[in-house]
């Protein structure tokens, strides 16, 4: 649990955070396109604007395509897989061309119905079933086993940080370049998109306010997210049920809620929270990506969009006929390694971007009368 942890709560979010604040600043603050490139005006002055903001903004663009076909790529195998568990439905290729496909075509649709009637009620209807399917793991599960474990997910997570995070401590080689490496290079390929849309709703809040909702609210949510399948889970192996093991990566999901009451009510929700979840990623990402190709514009033509969501579909599939789920990691890591040093440079252009904000004097209580 403490290496779910480390590549699940607190690390995204922060890579998420970083180009966020960065972009508010200088959107907001400072009155630059809201644009990746605008982050580097204090490193590279005016010259963001010519070949070195080209590249900026061309790393952005290719990290998110890319971290988004990986993405597609990943949920059309686990939906593939409940399929296949629920109804029978092949989970070959022909399977996952068609689900990404689909995927892709809805997300298109709601691009065209805009953000209010696309994005933002897809949105809501996944919160309401994930919520739903969350509650119920929860209440059927080991319920008390769930409480307990999530502070003592926290305390061994903090705990054993130190050692998961270094790299050459661990002998397990699949462990640290199989998985906290791609999770590293495909949270960093995501941080150009989430980071984006994290601003664009942030306008209006303080540094301390977005800390608050961007760290600690997400990375708390999502403690308690994967402790409570976590932990359902692991009691079910303790008590002699290792079909979550056994099974296929794509398929774990599924093995776990077998054990559980309304088997294919719940596998039903995963998979369309699956589908859900990555058909809201796809649009989303589409109007990101546009919105840097278009040097900051937010209503740039929907035709734009269209074109960016079908490159991530085709991408997406080509990826995953190429060569499966060896493909999909190393194009997250390719995406995600470039990006990451300027990542790093993000944090210091923060830094002297918080510098260059007005001070405002607080103001000076009256001083009490004297006694007589």
């Amino acid at each position: 649990m403490a290496a779910t942890l480390l590549h699940w709560s607190l690390h995204p979010w922060a890579m998420y955070a970083i180009v966020a604040l960065a972009l508010a600043i200088f959107s907001y603050n400072k009155g630059l396109p809201m644009t990746v490139r605008s982050i580097f005006y204090p490193i590279l002055g005016e010259r963001v604007w010519g070949w070195p903001g080209h590249i900026v903004d061309i790393l952005a663009v290719f990290a998110t395509l890319f971290g988004l076909a990986t993405s597609l790529g990943f949920g059309a195998q686990q939906a593939a897989s409940g399929l296949h568990y629920l109804f029978g439905i092949g989970d070959g290729d022909v399977t996952l061309v068609l689900l990404i496909t689909g995927i892709t075509a809805v997300a298109l649709v709601s691009i065209v119905a805009g953000v209010d009637k696309g994005v933002k009620l897809l949105s809501e209807v996944n919160m309401v079933l994930a919520f739903l399917l969350l509650m119920f793991v929860v209440v059927v599960g080991p319920t008390l086993l769930i409480f307990t474990s999530f502070f003592q997910n926290i305390v061994s997570y903090l705990g054993e940080l130190p050692f998961l995070s270094n790299p050459f401590a661990r002998e397990d080689v699949n462990y640290s370049q199989g998985w906290t490496t791609f999770y590293w290079g495909w949270w960093i390929s995501w941080s150009p998109f989430v980071g984006m849309f994290i601003a664009r709703v942030s306008r209006g809040r303080s540094v301390r306010e977005f800390l608050i909702s961007v760290l600690l609210i997400p990375t708390t949510v999502s403690i308690f997210w994967f402790t409570a399948f976590g932990t359902t889970a692991i009691d079910q192996v303790r008590n002699g049920f290792d079909g979550a093991v056994s099974a296929e990566l794509p398929l774990q999901l599924f093995m776990m809620l077998s054990e559980l009451p309304l088997t294919d009510i719940t596998s039903f929700i995963g998979i369309v929270l699956v589908l859900v979840f990555f058909i809201t990623s796809s649009d989303s990402g589409s109007l990101v990506i546009d919105t840097i190709a278009a040097g900051g514009k937010i209503d740039a033509p929907k035709p734009q969009r269209v074109f960016w969501g079908v490159t991530e579909g085709a991408v997406a599939i080509a990826l995953l006929l190429g060569g499966g789920l060896a493909a999909l990691q190393a194009v997250a890591v390719s995406a995600g390694l470039p990006f990451t040093l300027l990542l790093l440079a993000g944090c210091y252009a923060i830094v002297r971007g918080l510098l260059s904000e007005p001070r405002i004097a607080r103001p000076i209580k009256p001083a009490k009368p004297a006694a007589r």
